[in-house]
């Protein structure tokens, strides 16, 4: 079996889409996640300042396979913080889901099939 990459070698989407649209058979399945993740700040010059705060991403976890090779393509959509407004959290996610949605038309227009999920 040839190796497409090479061991430990950054696997982006582009990736895959640049192999697909050269012939292989490229396959795609994602899986949505939200990471909290907890985010040091420099404090203030107020004692009211909190050194740490709540955070999170918003991630897409792409499996992508070609030949007999599968590689794992983590990737970042969004970031926000836990302490934004209901507003703000909607904007987020809406922002994510366009992003999503690029993604999934230069898979398409790659002839990648993949499921549509959104955050």
């Amino acid at each position: 079996m040839v190796q497409i990459f090479e061991q430990d070698e950054l696997v982006m989407l582009e990736d895959f889409i640049r192999l697909a649209k050269e012939g292989e058979d490229v396959r795609v399945s994602v899986k949505l996640r939200k990471l909290n993740i907890p985010v040091t700040v420099h404090p203030a010059h107020t004692e009211e300042a909190k050194s740490e705060t709540e955070s999170y991403l918003l991630i897409g976890d792409y499996t992508c396979s070609v030949k007999e090779e599968v590689q794992k393509v983590p990737k970042v959509y969004m970031f926000g913080s836990a302490d934004e407004s209901l507003k703000a959290a909607k904007m987020h996610k809406n922002i994510a889901n366009e992003r999503l949605k690029r993604d999934y038309r230069r898979l398409k227009e790659a002839k990648i099939k993949v499921e549509e999920k959104y955050f």
